[in-house]
C-alpha cells in the first residue's frame, strides 16, 4: 500500500474539555492549534478538528451491515493489526461503551479484518479497523 495523503476532518463536539480528554486523554491523539471554538488534533496521521456546537446531537441512523446496526455517519482510522490490539485494550480498560464491541469480519477470506464501533463523548460515532493483510483493504470476495 502506499503512502496516502493526509485527510482533514471537521466534526461537531457540545465541549471542547470533553473532546480534548476524549481525544487527547484516552485516544492518545497529539493536540495542534486550538482557539476558544475548535481543537486540532493529530488522529493516526490525520487531521481532525473538533468544532464547538452547544447544540449537537447524536445521529440515531444506522444501517444493517453483517447483523449490526452500524451508525451513520461515522468515521475512524484503519490501524495495522497491533496498534488496533493497543487500542482495544486501552478502550477496554477505560470501560467503553461499545456500539459494536471488536470482533473480526470475514475470518479466513478475502478482506478478513477487526473492527469495533463506539462515540465520542458528544455522540459522533467512530470506526476503527486491522487488517490481517493491509493490501486487502478493498478486496470484495
Amino acid at each position: 500500500m502506499s503512502a496516502l495523503p493526509p485527510f482533514h476532518l471537521a466534526f461537531p463536539v457540545r465541549d471542547l474539555s470533553e473532546a480534548r480528554a476524549f481525544y487527547g486523554g484516552l485516544m492518545g491523539c497529539p493536540e495542534g492549534r486550538s482557539d476558544t471554538r475548535w481543537i486540532d488534533f493529530d488522529f493516526f496521521g490525520h487531521q481532525i478538528v473538533a468544532h464547538l456546537d452547544e447544540a449537537r446531537g447524536a445521529s440515531e441512523a444506522s444501517n444493517p451491515v453483517d447483523g449490526h446496526d452500524v451508525p451513520v455517519p461515522h468515521f475512524g482510522a484503519v490501524l495495522d493489526w497491533e496498534a488496533f490490539g493497543r487500542l482495544q485494550a486501552r478502550l477496554e480498560a477505560a470501560d467503553i461503551d461499545w456500539v459494536i464491541e471488536p470482533h473480526v469480519r470475514f475470518e479466513g477470506t478475502p478482506g478478513e479484518q477487526a473492527t469495533m464501533f463506539l462515540r465520542d463523548p458528544s455522540g459522533n460515532a467512530l470506526e476503527f479497523k486491522a487488517f490481517r493483510d493491509p493490501a486487502q483493504l478493498f478486496a470484495t470476495g
